[in-house]
């Protein structure tokens, strides 16, 4: 794409707690001619102070953050700063947290995985105003629009007790995600406890059986 030497870039900052998949994001976006690198961080709070004073354009957010909880994190950024495009970046597929992130507000939703191309074309497209979102993850939307979805036990979860799910399914315990979510082991203990008592199911074994069964981890 070329620019006109009026026309403005498109400022992108990213959040990711791996310095490593910065990096290779920092590379990519540098060698495209109309994207901006507007800063990189690992934490999850930066992304919030620097959206109030409308620093970037679009921003990069990593769903699985240490600090805060990424959909936390865009339901804040959609409220404060509500002009600003977030584009999920994730490791896990896209049918396990896509629909979520676009409900919460997301501009879209794209796995780590996915070419260098892929991500330019994220951008563009949400800056357009445009949703970023692919074929499996649009066919699940209009699923759910025509009724033709029936509705699976882990969707009636909030956002917490699914990714309290995950990541007991993950083989995580509930201290480990205590520390890595920052919450308390009660507070960990509570939303297993929910989503349990919600999905019908007895203890830990069964939780993993049924992520396995249907994908999630």
């Amino acid at each position: 794409m070329n620019l006109s030497e009026s026309a403005q870039k498109i400022r992108v900052f990213i959040i990711d707690d791996h310095a490593i998949v910065r990096e290779g994001v920092k590379q990519i976006l540098t060698d495209t001619e109309d994207i901006e690198l507007a800063g990189d961080s690992a934490s999850s709070l930066d992304a919030v102070r620097l959206a109030r004073l409308g620093a970037y354009d679009v921003l990069l957010l990593d769903i699985s953050m240490p600090d805060k909880n990424g959909i936390e994190v865009l339901k804040q950024i959609r409220k404060e700063a509500p002009d600003i495009h977030v584009l999920i970046l994730s490791m896990h597929k896209e049918d396990q947290y896509a629909i979520r992130t676009l409900k919460a507000g997301a501009s879209g939703y794209l796995n780590k995985q996915s070419a260098p191309n892929e991500l330019v074309s994220a951008i563009r497209e949400v800056v357009a105003g445009r949703k970023y979102i692919n074929k499996e993850v649009a066919q699940a939307l209009a699923n759910q629009v025509s009724g033709d979805h029936l509705v699976s036990p882990h969707e009636i979860l909030s956002d917490r007790e699914y990714q309290t799910l995950t990541m007991i399914a993950s083989g995580k315990s509930v201290s480990d995600i205590g520390k890595e979510l920052n919450l308390s082991v009660k507070t960990v203990s509570m939303y297993r406890s929910r989503l349990l008592q919600k999905m019908k199911l007895k203890n830990n074994a069964e939780l993993m059986h049924y992520a396995m069964k249907n994908k999630l981890v």
